[in-house]
Formats: C-alpha cells, sequence, structure tokens
C-alpha cells in the first residue's frame, strides 16, 4: 500500500468520525431543545436538569466534531473533557433523582451540583498538562492531565452513573411489589408508573451505551468509539426522557362513560 492509498484511508476514517461526531452534535442540541421547552411550558425540574445535561453532551460533542475537522488543540480537550467526561452524567442523574425522589430532596442536590460543576471547570480548565495536545488522534486524560482532573471524572461519571442505574432497578423493584416506583414528594401530575420505570431503564441502558465507548474503542479506534456511543447514547436517552416525562392522553370523557 502506497503514501497515497494510506493517506486517503486516513481522510475517510477522520472524515467518517467527523460526521459522527456532528450527527451526535445536532441530535443533542435538538433535545436539548426540546427539552428545555417542555421546562419552560410545565416548569418541572427534571426536564431542566437533562436540558442542562444535554447541552453538555452537545458541547463535549461539537468539541470532538472540531477536533475531528481541525486536530486537537488543549482548549478543544479541556472542553471536551470537562463536558464529555465530568459533567454530563452527574446532571443527567439530578433528572433522576427528581423524578423518584421529588423536588424537594432534588433541590438539595441540585446546589451541590452547581458547586461540584463550578469547581470541576475550574480545576479541568487551568488544570497543569504533562504533555501538549496536538494533531487529530484523541488523547487520553491519563496522557494529558494529573490527578484531580482524572479524580473528577472518574467520581463524577461514576457515582451519577450509579445513582441512574439504581434508581430505574429500584423503580423496577418497588413497581413489581406493587407500590409506588418514586418516593412520596414526587408531583402526582407525573407520568404513570410503567412509564416511569420504562423511561428510567431506558435512561439506564443510555448511560451504559456512553460508558461503553472503552469496550468499543478497542474495535473501532478512540476517537469513532466516542461519536458512535455518544449518538447512540443521547438518542436512547431521549426516548427514555420522553417516556418518563410524557403524561399518557386520557380517553374522551364518552369512551370512559362508555366503557365504564
Amino acid at each position: 500500500m502506497d503514501f497515497r492509498s494510506r493517506a486517503e484511508i486516513t481522510s475517510t476514517v477522520q472524515g467518517v468520525n467527523a460526521a459522527l461526531a456532528a450527527a451526535a452534535t445536532l441530535v443533542a442540541v435538538s433535545f436539548a431543545l426540546s427539552t428545555l421547552d417542555r421546562w419552560l411550558r410545565r416548569g418541572r425540574p427534571h426536564d431542566l436538569a437533562w436540558s442542562v445535561s444535554l447541552a453538555l453532551f452537545a458541547t463535549g460533542a461539537g468539541a470532538l466534531w472540531w477536533a475531528e475537522t481541525r486536530g486537537w488543540s488543549l482548549g478543544s480537550f479541556r472542553l471536551f473533557y470537562l463536558c464529555g467526561a465530568v459533567l454530563n452524567v452527574p446532571w443527567l442523574a439530578l433528572g433522576t433523582v427528581y423524578l423518584l425522589a421529588g423536588r424537594a430532596k432534588g433541590d438539595v442536590v441540585r446546589w451541590w451540583l452547581v458547586l461540584l460543576s463550578g469547581l470541576s471547570a475550574g480545576v479541568v480548565m487551568f488544570a497543569p498538562t504533562r504533555t501538549g495536545v496536538s494533531g487529530k488522534d484523541l488523547p487520553t486524560g491519563k496522557e494529558v492531565f494529573g490527578v484531580a482532573p482524572r479524580v473528577l471524572a472518574a467520581t463524577g461519571s461514576g457515582v451519577a452513573a450509579l445513582v441512574i442505574i439504581f434508581g430505574a432497578l429500584w423503580s423496577v423493584y418497588r413497581l413489581a411489589r406493587h407500590r409506588a416506583p418514586a418516593m412520596q414528594g414526587v408531583d402526582r401530575s407525573a407520568p404513570s408508573s410503567a412509564r416511569l420505570v420504562a423511561g428510567n431503564l431506558l435512561i439506564a441502558v443510555g448511560t451504559l451505551v456512553l460508558s461503553a465507548s472503552g469496550t468499543v474503542a478497542g474495535r473501532l479506534g478512540k476517537d469513532r468509539a466516542f461519536a458512535v456511543t455518544l449518538l447512540i447514547g443521547i438518542a436512547v436517552l431521549f426516548v427514555g426522557f420522553l417516556v418518563a416525562s410524557t403524561t399518557p392522553r386520557r380517553a374522551p370523557v364518552a369512551l370512559r362513560q362508555r366503557a365504564a
């Protein structure tokens, strides 16, 4: 294989990676606007938490899109790491807390999360680096950062993912025992129990897909793995959001009377 053939293959691979990252960015932006519109119309706090999470997903995917097109820089990697590895899953988990634990407990978690987000932004954006960042290959946090940013990424995403997965399983367990899948204090105008459980399960699946980038990277490469898992994971998450937060339409009065 000559040099030109290798260059063409590399260019094609980078083009596909950029297209996948662009698709993930556009999907995340669309979903963020949708959940934000739902929050503006209904005022449900979990919609706002999901809007923030999806905006962070969109920013992380946008940084990946930029890097696949123009090449990585330290600034784009810091932004990708902050939004894509540290903050997005915790804000996603906040939506689960609001759905299952109610507004009062969710508000307490939200204020702590705001403080954590500010701390994380300061650490990741200004942390000293071990090496420069350049080229088209996605670097890893271990290659670039010291301990503090990596601890924030592992703790934030790991603990938040456990909250999402545990919340989904807890909802299933409660419903199987014919109990309400959410704690007292949750808005009773929320969707049905079955929808709440199904939505949380889909959100948990989407979270697992997003966390599978390391496994997928062994077959597709780091850049492709992040782009693919972002695109699929965000799509599954949004389906979960719609299922969990959409109230089924009630049958017309005449039909309900006839059924009775």
